[in-house]
């Protein structure tokens, strides 16, 4: 019984391995042919490509942020008077970045205090904002959804501690702030 199980399994073995295709050298492209130490970027990304070849592609919404498609704007319902409705517009579901001063002259861990409280606000009020401080009177606030940037902005330059607000390069100063720019 057991010779006879040898005798399969060996029979299996040079069954598949006959059948079992191989790429000669010449039928391979040439960055293939290279030690897979020795591969670049590009050799490492036409093989994720070549993985990925039959897979099926991803909804919109699991793409990473630099593939998906840009958001559709429907030009008759905006007003095209305040140009910065269609910048907020065009920003809907990309990240977008806004800078933060507090006037004064704060202490890193005072601008970390006032910077927390403000986020928190922010977060209380639906608006997802990420906090970096980058300066001891600075903080970058990341929002996820861009249009939320300016919703932010109206919060922030209403604080009495807000120097100003800066988005996509244009500075929105401070409501309480005394010209300290």
């Amino acid at each position: 019984m057991k010779s006879f199980l040898v005798c399969i399994v060996i029979c299996i073995l040079i069954s598949s391995s006959s059948l079992a295709k191989k790429y000669k050298d010449t039928e391979k492209p040439s960055w293939a042919k290279k030690d897979i130490r020795d591969f670049n970027d590009a050799d490492m990304e036409r093989l994720l490509e070549q993985w990925e070849e039959d897979e099926e592609p991803l909804e919109p919404d699991e793409l990473p942020e630099h593939l998906r498609p840009p958001p559709s704007i429907d030009m008759a319902n905006v007003d095209t008077s305040d140009p910065e409705n269609i910048l907020k517009l065009s920003k809907k579901g990309r990240t977008l970045m806004s800078f933060v001063s507090v006037n004064g002259n704060p202490t890193r861990e005072e601008t970390e205090e006032i910077t927390k409280l403000w986020q928190t606000s922010l977060w209380n009020n639906h608006i997802q904002a990420e906090r970096y401080l980058i300066d001891d009177n600075r903080a970058i606030f990341m929002f996820k959804d861009g249009t939320q940037a300016w919703e932010a902005k109206d919060f922030l330059v209403e604080q009495e501690r807000c120097l100003h607000v800066s988005i996509e390069n244009k500075e929105y100063k401070g409501k309480h702030n005394r010209d300290e720019l």
